[in-house]
C-alpha cells in the first residue's frame, strides 16, 4: 500500500500552438522544461509516471513509466487523469496529483497544500487555485473569481470508475467532474506567475527569461 500521493505529468496534448512536437522536451537552461517539472515534482510525491501518447520510447531518457490514454482523440487532461488513475491503483496507491509537462515553475509545496486542503474528505479532490486579476477571465473561474489550474490537481483512485463512465458520456471539462464530486481549491499566491506554460515559442523565450532571474 502507498500511503502518499503518487505524481502523474500530464504531456498528452498535440501542442499545436507550438508547431506539434513535445514541449517538455524543448531546452530549458542545462536540461528540458520536463527536467525541471520532474526536479519539482519528485521530492513531493511517492513516485511518477507520465502521460503521453504515440511512441513512448522518445521518453526513454526520462527514466518513468510512460502511460498512453485509455481512450483515443486527444480528449483532455481529464483522459490523462484516469490513465493515472488505474496505474496508481495497480500501485495500490489512493491518491496522484498530476501536473503538466509544460509548467515548469509550479509551486514546490503544491502536493503538502492539495493534501492541506482536503482534510477531512472522504475522497480528497481538489485543484490549484489563484486569485483573479482584475482583468482576467478564464473559463476555469469560480463564482468566488478564483481561476482554477485544471491540470494541477490531487484526484482519489476511488473515483476512477466514475471517471471513467463520464469520460465515456463524453465529458471532457475538468472542473464539471470536480464540482460534481465537491472538489474543493488549494489557494496559491499569483506573484511570480506560478502556473506560467509554455504554449507559444513566445512562452518559452519568456520561461528562458524566468529562470534566469531565479538563478
Amino acid at each position: 500500500m502507498v500511503t502518499e500521493p503518487l505524481g502523474v505529468i500530464l504531456a498528452g496534448g498535440r501542442a499545436t500552438r507550438m508547431g506539434g512536437g513535445d514541449k517538455g522536451l524543448l531546452t530549458l537552461g542545462d536540461g528540458t522544461i520536463l527536467d525541471q517539472v520532474i526536479a519539482r515534482l519528485g521530492p513531493q510525491v511517492a513516485g511518477m509516471a507520465l502521460n503521453v501518447n504515440g511512441d513512448p520510447a522518445r521518453f526513454d531518457g526520462c527514466g518513468l513509466p510512460v502511460l498512453a490514454d485509455s481512450i483515443t482523440g486527444f480528449a483532455g487532461p481529464l483522459v490523462g487523469v484516469l490513465a493515472g488513475l488505474d496505474w496508481a491503483a495497480e500501485q495500490g496507491a489512493d491518491t496522484i496529483v498530476t501536473v503538466a509537462a509544460d509548467t515548469p515553475f509550479f509551486p514546490c509545496d503544491l502536493v503538502p497544500r492539495l493534501l492541506l486542503a482536503t482534510e477531512g474528505m472522504e475522497h480528497r479532490l481538489a485543484l490549484a487555485a489563484t486569485p483573479r486579476a482584475d482583468d482576467e477571465k478564464t473559463k476555469s473561474m469560480t463564482r468566488s473569481g478564483l481561476i482554477r489550474h485544471p491540470t494541477f490537481g490531487i484526484w482519489p483512485v476511488a473515483l476512477r470508475d466514475d471517471l471513467r463512465a463520464a469520460l465515456q458520456d463524453g465529458l471532457r471539462k475538468v472542473v464539471i467532474w470536480t464540482d460534481k464530486h465537491g472538489g474543493r481549491e488549494a489557494m496559491f499566491d499569483a506573484s511570480g506567475d506560478p502556473f506560467f506554460n509554455v504554449n507559444t515559442p513566445d512562452d518559452l523565450e519568456k520561461a528562458r527569461e524566468m529562470l534566469g532571474a531565479k538563478a
